[in-house]
């Protein structure tokens, strides 16, 4: 409310406010002048006492933003654990592993995309190949295999437009070579005469190809394969791709695929085709003699596609060991059981598995079988006398050598100490019987790095065997 309706409320008089103001204003010049007698106030560096206490006050205003926060966490030296979960967690068998994913199948109510019902596949495959026509490339991403449906795709549509080639590229030792080798093997490249690298057979193969009029259809499985990343790789990929008549569709299941091409790459576009019986070459074919891999566009024209389709990468994933989570992030194939079994052992004493166990005392002999049920009894007998206190350290269960020797010399199974050596040559090989030397005194220890349950199913059915 104004000073003047105030004042008017309460019944004052206009001079007797005037008085007042007029007061104030001196009491307002004494003070002035007063302050002006005091002391200049000293730097902060001089300052005592409180001053310190401002001084605290004042930093908390300079507050960091999170671009500066973000810096200032990822310069500092990361606290990594050694505990790593992979090596603590056993892996499975392959019978574990097919009873957990059957019961868990069970339980959940499978899922069928929209996108996978006859209909829309219909009118995806046209658009499809009406983008092919047009002079682009497909790739598709999203949630699940995307092997069955460009499998189809290629079987009910593009094989009526050209030839189709198809590429497995998430296999272990699939390499671009082995691509250009399948394209080779077409009509109308089948005569044509390779040169030593894949750059030259590239080159040589889209030349070839621009004087043609049968269209060729790529299809690429998991294009984002480590195989397939190389800059090499790449480079004859992107001659492929800019050919009028070579038409690429892919699948990525990457999260940062697109980082492996540039923008130019991405969205580079083919040579005009004309019509369909006629084509205009991507590459010079008269320079193809003398530098094959001349081009005159490179690039992927890429078109992007949602495919998802949630079903299960088996195909993709039958070269990785599912049953382990390491076995599994590292995509390694299976060269045998042999080799699957050592690896194992090697990255975790007690990750061997019970079919790579059976796999392994198949083909060893009688005497070196009787020696594996000794060595794993007593392994037993020592896990089951600990208790409920036992460990996942099955080095504290092992047995010593003098004590093995002596009781393989008893059951008639070794006469000497080389004979013993011979029968476990084979599973130290294999790593299914490892050894260290003794905490306690420095004998060398042996036992066997399988759980207690597998290793007794092992002995059972070494018996059952040998009964």
């Amino acid at each position: 409310m104004p000073r003047a309706a105030y004042d008017y409320e309460e019944g004052r008089s206009s001079s007797e406010d005037e008085e007042e103001i007029e007061q104030e204003l001196i009491e307002e010049s004494d003070e002035e002048s007063d302050n002006d007698e005091l002391p200049v106030p000293q730097t902060p560096s001089k300052r005592k006492g409180k001053g310190k206490v401002d001084d605290a006050e004042d930093k908390h205003l300079i507050v960091q933003t999170a671009f500066d926060a973000y810096f200032t966490y990822s310069a500092s030296r990361p606290q990594t654990s050694s505990n790593v979960y992979t090596q603590l967690v056993l892996p499975l068998t392959g019978e574990e592993y097919a009873d957990g994913i059957a019961s868990s199948s069970k339980r959940l109510n499978p899922l069928q995309p929209s996108i996978l019902e006859p209909e829309s596949l219909k009118e995806l495959f046209s658009r499809f190949i009406f983008e092919l026509n047009e002079g682009f490339n497909l790739l598709c991403y999203g949630y699940g295999s995307k092997r069955r449906v460009l499998n189809q795709f290629a079987s009910e549509v593009c094989s009526k437009h050209g030839h189709v080639v198809v590429a497995n590229a998430f296999q272990p030792d699939f390499t671009v070579k082995d691509l250009l080798s399948r394209i080779h093997t077409l009509p109308p490249v089948q005569d044509l005469v390779l040169g030593a690298t894949v750059e030259k057979q590239a080159g040589q193969i889209t030349a070839h190809l621009s004087k043609q009029t049968q269209h060729v259809y790529v299809v690429i499985h998991n294009i984002d394969a480590l195989p397939l990343r190389s800059a090499r790789s790449k480079t004859v990929l992107s001659l492929l791709a800019s050919n009028p008549l070579v038409h690429i569709i892919a699948s990525v299941d990457h999260l940062n695929t697109s980082l492996l091409w540039s923008s130019s790459e991405l969205f580079a576009r083919k040579s005009d085709t004309g019509d369909d019986n006629t084509s205009i070459s991507a590459c010079n074919p008269n320079n193809a003699s003398t530098n094959p891999s001349f081009t005159a566009n490179r690039g992927f024209a890429w078109l992007w596609h949602d495919l998802t389709t949630l079903s299960p990468y088996d195909s993709e994933l039958a070269f990785a060991d599912r049953s382990s989570i390491s076995g599994a992030s590292s995509a390694a194939r299976r060269k045998g059981a042999f080799d699957a079994a050592s690896a194992a052992a090697a990255g975790n004493p007690a990750a061997m598995s019970e079919t790579a166990a059976s796999h392994i005392l198949a083909s060893v002999t009688q005497k070196a079988k009787k020696l594996f049920i000794l060595l794993g009894k007593r392994q037993l007998a020592a896990i089951e006398d600990a208790g409920a206190s036992a460990s996942q350290d099955l080095q504290q269960y092992g047995m010593a050598y003098d004590a093995l020797f002596n009781a393989a010399r008893d059951d008639f199974i070794a006469a000497n100490d080389t004979a013993l050596r011979s029968l476990l040559g084979e599973f130290r090989d294999h790593r299914l019987v490892v050894s260290a030397p003794s905490s306690t005194g420095g004998a060398e220890v042996l036992w066997i790095p399988l759980r207690k349950e597998r290793l007794v199913s092992v002995i059972d059915n070494l018996e059952a065997g040998a009964a």
